[in-house]
C-alpha cells in the first residue's frame, strides 16, 4: 500500500538571462522531440517507460510508445475507471525535468522563438540580456474537463476587458486573455471526456491540433503553438451525452483502446500500488490487509465487472476495488479501536462492510434494481469461495473441524479482537501450515502476528462454513461459527 509523498524538485538552473542561455550550449527542442528522445532513452536503458502504469505492458503502453514515437496527439478510449487520466498524467515524466522560458511570458515562450507580442518586443529590446526563468515539467500541464458549459474562451482565448480598460484598444494583441491551451504552450494539454464539450467547442481545436496554431476573436493573431493534445472518452458517451466530431476526430495521429486488468495479479498489484491505508493520524501502525483478503477483493472485483446484472456499458471502475480495500482496512482499525488491539489486522468479519460502500459505485439494469445489495453479497461470497479453494486447496482442515464436534462454539464480530478470538479456538493443528498457505510472504512480529494468526484461522472457519463442513450464524455485527 502506497504512502503520500511530497515532491522533492532538483535545484533549477542558475542561468537568467538569454546571453547565458546562448552560451550554455543549450539546444531548444519541441515537445513532442523531448518526448521522444526521453522515451527512446528509457527504452533503451530498460526502464519502464510509464512507471506506475499496471496492466497494460502487453497492450496499451506499446502503442502509446508507437504514438508518442511518431509525434501523435492521441485519444485514450475506454470505459471509467480504466486508469486514462492517470497514464496522461504519466507522460508528463517524459519532459525535460526543466526547460527555459521569457520571464513572465503568460504562454512559456522559448527565449530563442518568442511568438507572442510582449516577449517578440522584449527580445528584440533586451536582447541577450532578456531575463529567462525556468519552469519544472510538473508545470508544463494542463487539464480541462470538458462540460457542456466550457467555451472557447475556457480553452483558446478572449478579449480581457480589464485590459482594455487600462487605455489598450481592442487591435491590441496584448487585449488578449490567453485560455488553458495557449497556457499550456510547450507542454501537455489534457481533455478529459472529450465528447462531453460542444460540437461547436471541438471544432475550436481544430488549427491546434493540424495548423498547430489558435485564433481569437478574429484577431491578426497566429500563435504556433507547440503541445501536445491528448484527449480521454468513453465509449458509452458516443451515443448518450454527445461524440467527437469526424474533422477533430481525424486530427488526433493515434486513438489508443484502454481496458480492465485482464489477470487476478494484475488487479492485485494495481490495489497494491493505489489503497491508501497509512494514515498519519492513527494512533496504531498502519493497518494490514492480510495477502488472501486482498485476493477475495480482487476476484469480487472481477466477479462484479463481469456479472450480468451489472450493467456492462458503464462498467465497473479499477478504483472500485481500490475503495473496497481502504474500507477493509478502515473497518480493521474501527475494531482495534474498540476492543483496544494493539494492531489492525483486516479478517472475514471486515468484508462485509464493502458491499454497502460499494452500491454507489456499480450501475445495475433495470431489471435486477432493488435487489443489488443482495447481488453484490452474492459475489463476495462466491469471492471468498473462490478464494478459499485456491489458497487451502489439498490442504486438511479436518483437525480444525473436529474441535467443533464436542460443542464449542466460536464467536466473532466488530467487538472481538483477535485475541479473544484465538483464545476460544484454543491450539490449532497445523497452524504454520495454514499460515504458510494463507500468507505465504510471513506473517510479521508482535501483535501484527498475533493479528495475521487470527484472521488465517477465521478464513479458515469461513472456507470450512462454505464448504457446508461448519455451521455460521450472523446477527448484526456478531458472527458464531459451530458445528
Amino acid at each position: 500500500m502506497r504512502a503520500r509523498r511530497s515532491v522533492e524538485w532538483v535545484t533549477a538552473p542558475s542561468i537568467a538571462t538569454l546571453g547565458e542561455l546562448r552560451s550554455s550550449d543549450h539546444i531548444h527542442r519541441s515537445v513532442k522531440t523531448e518526448i521522444r528522445s526521453n522515451l527512446i532513452a528509457r527504452l533503451a536503458a530498460g526502464e519502464p517507460s510509464l512507471p506506475g502504469i499496471v496492466g497494460f505492458d502487453d497492450t496499451v503502453t506499446p502503442e502509446v510508445e508507437r504514438a508518442l514515437l511518431a509525434g501523435h496527439d492521441l485519444v485514450l478510449l475506454g470505459e471509467r475507471g480504466q486508469g486514462k487520466t492517470r497514464l496522461i498524467r504519466t507522460l508528463v515524466g517524459l519532459l525535460d525535468e526543466w526547460t527555459p522560458v521569457v520571464a513572465g511570458c503568460e504562454i512559456n515562450d522559448h527565449p530563442y522563438a518568442p511568438v507572442c507580442a510582449r516577449c517578440v518586443a522584449l527580445v528584440a529590446t533586451d536582447g541577450e540580456l532578456t531575463p529567462v526563468a525556468w519552469k519544472h515539467r510538473s508545470e508544463r500541464y494542463g487539464e480541462k474537463l470538458a462540460t457542456p458549459d466550457t467555451s472557447v474562451g475556457d480553452l483558446i482565448g478572449d478579449i480581457d476587458p480589464i485590459k482594455v480598460a487600462e487605455g489598450r484598444t481592442l487591435g491590441d494583441p496584448e487585449t488578449v486573455h490567453y485560455g488553458l491551451v495557449p497556457r499550456t504552450n510547450r507542454g501537455i494539454f489534457a481533455v478529459n471526456e472529450l465528447p462531453d464539450l460542444a460540437e461547436r467547442i471541438q471544432v475550436a481545436l481544430l488549427n491546434v491540433l493540424e495548423e498547430r496554431d489558435i485564433q481569437v476573436r478574429g484577431y491578426q493573431l497566429r500563435l504556433p503553438l507547440d503541445v501536445l493534445l491528448v484527449a480521454s472518452a468513453n465509449p458509452e458517451d458516443y451515443t448518450n451525452r454527445g461524440r467527437i466530431i469526424t474533422p477533430l476526430k481525424d486530427r488526433f495521429g493515434a486513438e489508443v483502446r484502454t481496458h480492465y486488468p485482464l489477470s487476478l495479479e494484475d488487479e492485485l498489484a494495481m490495489v497494491a500500488q493505489e489503497a491508501a491505508v497509512l494514515w498519519d493520524d492513527s494512533p496504531h501502525a498502519a493497518p494490514l490487509v492480510p495477502s488472501h483478503l486482498l485476493d477475495v477483493v480482487g476476484r469480487f472485483a472481477r466477479a462484479v465487472r463481469d456479472a450480468p446484472q451489472v450493467d456492462q456499458r458503464s462498467g465497473v471502475s479499477a478504483r472500485f476495488a481500490i475503495a473496497a480495500v481502504e474500507t477493509v482496512a478502515a473497518s480493521a482499525v474501527r475494531r482495534a479501536a474498540i476492543t483496544g488491539e494493539a494492531a489492525a489486522v483486516a479478517r472475514i468479519v471486515d468484508l462485509p462492510s464493502i458491499v454497502p460502500a460499494s452500491l454507489g459505485k456499480v450501475e445495475f439494469d433495470d431489471a435486477d434494481e432493488g435487489r443489488e445489495f443482495e447481488v453484490l453479497e452474492h459475489l463476495l461470497r462466491r469471492a471468498v469461495a473462490e478464494t478459499s479453494r485456491a489458497r487451502l486447496a489439498g490442504l486438511d482442515l479436518r483437525p480444525l473441524q473436529e474441535k467443533f464436534d464436542g460443542g464449542l462454539l466460536v464467536e466473532s464480530g466488530d467487538t472481538v479482537s483477535a485475541d479473544r478470538l484465538l483464545s476460544q479456538v484454543g491450539s490449532v493443528p497445523g497452524l504454520s501450515e495454514l499460515l504458510d498457505r494463507l500468507e505465504p510472504d510471513g506473517v510479521g512480529e508482535g501483535p501484527a502476528a498475533v493479528g495475521v494468526a487470527a484472521a488465517v484461522v477465521e478464513f479458515a472457519l469461513e472456507g470450512l462454513y462454505l464448504n457446508k463442513r461448519l455451521a455460521k450464524e450472523s446477527s448484526g455485527n456478531r458472527t458464531v461459527y459451530g458445528a
